[in-house]
């Protein structure tokens, strides 16, 4: 049986930095219709060590936008998928914070290794990582202004007490 949390853990050890970039579909540029999302992700050196694709249908791209559930297979270099993110219908608004983004982290597929949840804050996207047994282990913060265009946008690493630990010098972003 393939393990990807082992070959997961073990690659994510070896890395200073991830990045994600996403692709940008001819038609969805042109006439805005949305598509599935698909991700490149990458490590410092630019190497490609993993591709995401959303698996959602048409009318809950189109009609739900941002706030709509999806589900992201996480894959190696191999085809195999390693992690598969499953995300329900939730709010993004301030004004909400009742109701606010979370995610189920699962690796290998079928079985769920964690969470992640969005913590409310009027202005800044912050987020809490959680492990199985919903003990919080990191949280994750980014910037006042998270949209760019031309670009990264930097997400601090946190230990769940709010010291970093991974911070934008030292690499992971």
């Amino acid at each position: 049986m393939y393990n990807g949390i082992y070959l997961l853990s073990g690659l994510l050890l070896q890395i200073d930095q991830i990045l994600v970039h996403q692709k940008i579909e001819l038609l969805e540029a042109i006439i805005g219709f949305e598509t599935n999302n698909q991700y490149e992700i990458k490590n410092s050196m630019g190497q490609k060590i993993f591709h995401a694709k959303e698996n959602t249908d048409c009318c809950t791209r189109n009609i739900c936008g941002p706030l709509r559930s999806f589900e992201l297979q996480i894959k190696d270099n191999f085809d195999q998928e390693v992690i598969h993110l499953i995300r329900p219908y939730r709010c993004t608004s301030c004004c909400f914070p009742c109701c606010l983004q979370e995610m189920e982290v699962q690796a290998p597929p079928g079985n769920t290794i964690g969470y992640i949840k969005q913590d409310w804050h009027m202005f800044k996207p912050k987020f809490s990582i959680y492990d199985m047994s919903k003990t919080k282990v990191l949280s994750i913060e980014g910037p006042l202004c998270a949209i760019s265009c031309c670009g990264d946008v930097d997400f601090d690493v946190l230990k769940s007490h709010y010291k970093s630990i991974l911070q934008s010098q030292s690499g992971y972003r």
